[in-house]
């Protein structure tokens, strides 16, 4: 077989493609102390709710939110008294909750979803530790496989959100608590 060596400097030379502008990687800003949240996860509809969870801890990493610990429970309904228990310990500075709420079972769906949402509420009012929702209640869900593609998408959507949510509000109680120490505020 014959190949035909060339010159480097005899090639033909093909114009080359100007680099592809990158959108430069948000710099986000660190902690004075390091941070631990707990994310608490519903197992009901797992291959869902995982997504938010996969989300967050991406996103919580790229805003220094590097000590997260995995929570599960078996649905939403639960999430309330797990999320008081570990705020309790005041091992976290904050805790995030995810779950899918749906019709089913022997409680409405709309019922669960606002019974979390006021218990995490009542939560974090008690502890005065942040606590964050991505336990979602959608109109209509049915389980096909174009809902649940949906709904993967969506929890994604909700695990990113949530983490820049959680990571802002640290900063922001960081500052305050910096400046009641410091006689700023109070």
């Amino acid at each position: 077989m014959n190949q035909m060596l060339q010159d480097p400097q005899t090639e033909t030379s093909h114009p080359t493609q100007p680099p592809v502008p990158q959108d430069p990687v948000p710099e986000h800003p660190r902690f004075a102390k390091p941070q631990r949240v707990a994310f608490v996860q519903a197992c009901w509809h797992h291959d869902v709710v995982e997504e938010a969870r996969i989300a967050f801890m991406k996103e919580a990493e790229a805003r220094h939110l590097t000590h997260v610990d995995v929570f599960e429970v078996p649905g939403s309904f639960e999430i309330p008294l797990h999320a008081q228990v570990l705020a309790k310990t005041r091992r976290y500075t904050a805790i995030v909750a995810a779950g899918l709420v749906v019709d089913g079972g022997i409680y409405r769906h709309e019922f669960v979803a606002d019974t979390v949402i006021k218990a995490l509420m009542d939560v974090q009012l008690r502890t005065e530790v942040p606590v964050f929702s991505a336990v979602l209640t959608p109109q209509q869900f049915h389980e096909t496989e174009v809902h649940y593609d949906f709904f993967r998408k969506h929890f994604a959507i909700k695990g990113v959100e949530v983490a820049e949510a959680c990571a802002k509000t640290l900063h922001g109680l960081e500052r305050l608590r910096g400046q009641v120490a410091a006689g700023i505020v109070g």
